[in-house]
């Protein structure tokens, strides 16, 4: 992405909201900044002003009693973490935090990113109540609640999260909270087979064991599915899920509370490194399988939610060019699952659609809803699927 020409750090919502109509009306297209952390949510076209978010990030409100917190776009997750901890709360939303652990909740709630405890908890939008919005016409819209039967508004709230900024600027989030687990336990099990892997992950998976997050991981042709369990059973469940994997043919480790190294691990994976990309492939339970196959092809990790169909592919540093025909070759082998490029070079995204998306219906709609909150394309114009 081109330099912006200046950048402009709001104070408030309001302040927010002229600058994007003032910006609207003339002509002047908006970068929507946060810490920086998710390089895929800057590309796009070039921009004339840079709006940054860390003026915007306090905590609003914080409601113990109720499980809820309202909180501007700025605030870091990290931060977050800290001040609910202190109340045995949490917000359960765990993505890679980036370098310095940067990630903000706008950012977060923008980009639809998740972590491994989307297999219980759900992804962004799932966890929003409610959201106050800055429109390109310089209003200020409100959509949801702060407490978790109000659903008046609601499908706004979800309208924005996973949008990439392209309709407006979120001022503010109303968050749901969950108690803070007081233990932590996780079961591991490996196979050198990508198809006994998957059996393994969606026969824990439909077991009766709840698990706070199910990955998988394939890694220089070796899988592993991770279990991790919360609350005051956490170590006799993770101890129940060893067996069970056992049984299904894989080589049970034995569980352990010291698990957040592998977590961490995870997450991490859902990163580049320089020079590297990321795919995401949105699949089904059963591809999983195929998409081991594909990573282990193309000398690349594989981190995953086993549950949900979702495996991020860290393809390893290579010459741009050699990126470009490796995604093509996944997007060609996986197919018709979507291959979302993620981190990758300004040169692969450049030469490929990062967003993998036919021409149908949903992009139809998709360029109406754009049409009707930003006429004037000035928010984040051409980052999102479509070029929108």
């Amino acid at each position: 992405m081109a330099q912006a020409t200046r950048t402009d750090m709001p104070q408030t919502a309001q302040d927010a909201a002229e600058l994007l109509r003032g910006c609207a009306a003339d002509g002047i297209a908006v970068r929507i900044a946060g810490a920086g952390t998710k390089p895929w949510g800057s590309a796009g076209a070039e921009c004339g002003v840079e709006l940054g978010t860390g003026a915007l990030d306090a905590i609003v409100e914080h409601n113990r009693g109720d499980l809820t917190a309202v909180v501007q776009p700025g605030m870091s997750l990290r931060e977050l973490d800290e001040t609910f901890a202190a109340a045995d709360q949490m917000l359960a939303l765990d993505p890679p935090l980036g370098e310095g652990d940067a990630a903000t909740i706008g950012g977060l709630v923008a980009t639809g990113d998740s972590g491994p405890l989307r297999h219980r908890y759900g992804a962004p939008r799932d966890l929003v109540l409610g959201i106050t919005v800055a429109l390109p016409d310089g209003s200020l819209a409100h959509a949801g609640g702060k407490v978790i039967k109000n659903v008046a508004g609601y499908d706004l709230a979800k309208l924005f999260s996973g949008s990439f900024g392209t309709l407006g600027l979120i001022t503010e989030v109303a968050v749901r909270l969950h108690p803070r687990p007081p233990v932590q336990a996780t079961a591991t099990a490996t196979t050198d087979d990508p198809g006994l892997l998957q059996r393994a992950a969606i026969g824990l998976a439909s077991s009766s064991l709840e698990a706070q997050s199910l990955d998988v991981r394939w890694e220089a042709q070796t899988g592993t599915v991770l279990a991790r369990f919360a609350g005051v059973a956490a170590s006799a469940q993770a101890a129940a899920a060893e067996r069970l994997l056992a049984e299904l043919g894989v080589d049970a480790a034995a569980a352990t509370e010291d698990d957040d190294a592998l977590w961490a691990a995870q997450r991490a994976a859902q990163r580049a490194s320089d020079g590297g990309a990321v795919v995401r492939v949105s699949g089904r339970p059963s591809a999983l399988a195929d998409a081991c196959v594909a990573a282990q092809v193309a000398g690349a990790t594989l981190v995953g939610r086993a549950a949900l169909g979702l495996s991020w592919i860290a393809l390893p540093a290579a010459a741009p060019g050699e990126l470009v025909t490796a995604i093509a070759r996944l997007r060609k082998v996986l197919a018709p699952s979507p291959c979302v490029v993620l981190d990758a070079p300004a040169y692969v995204r450049a030469h490929l659609d990062p967003w993998d998306h036919p021409e149908d219906a949903s992009l139809v709609l998709m360029r109406r809803v754009k049409e009707r909150f930003d006429p004037a394309h000035t928010c984040n114009p051409g980052i999102f699927v479509g070029g929108i």
